[in-house]
């Protein structure tokens, strides 16, 4: 969990690559120094996260404890891209998520 967040907090599009497993960024050196590119604007990144955040449900196999941490992480990148969420709409996204179990 922590290198999650360090990596994260460091360089966000390498923290996609790594949790998308599909994509590789562009990179460009700049006066010798590396600089990852994003591979999507903010613009579909935002477009991507609200999809799954519309999309969003918990397995079965899943405790509360990660459905909610996945839901926060979500709710927060939503908001880091400008998008805002109320508490009660994330409550409700919550509350449906959940398996009737």
């Amino acid at each position: 969990m922590r290198i999650k967040q360090y990596i994260q907090m460091i360089d966000y599009a390498l923290w996609e690559v790594i949790e998308n497993r599909n994509t590789t960024p562009k990179t460009t050196v700049v006066e010798g120094v590396e600089k990852v590119m994003p591979p999507t604007t903010a613009k579909e990144k935002a477009q991507k996260r609200l999809e799954q955040y519309e999309n969003f449900t918990a397995p079965s196999s899943e405790i509360l404890d990660q459905t909610f941490d996945r839901l926060q992480k979500l709710v927060n990148q939503l908001e880091l891209l400008g998008e805002t969420i109320s508490q009660e709409d994330v409550n409700q996204k919550l509350l449906r998520s959940l398996s009737l179990e």
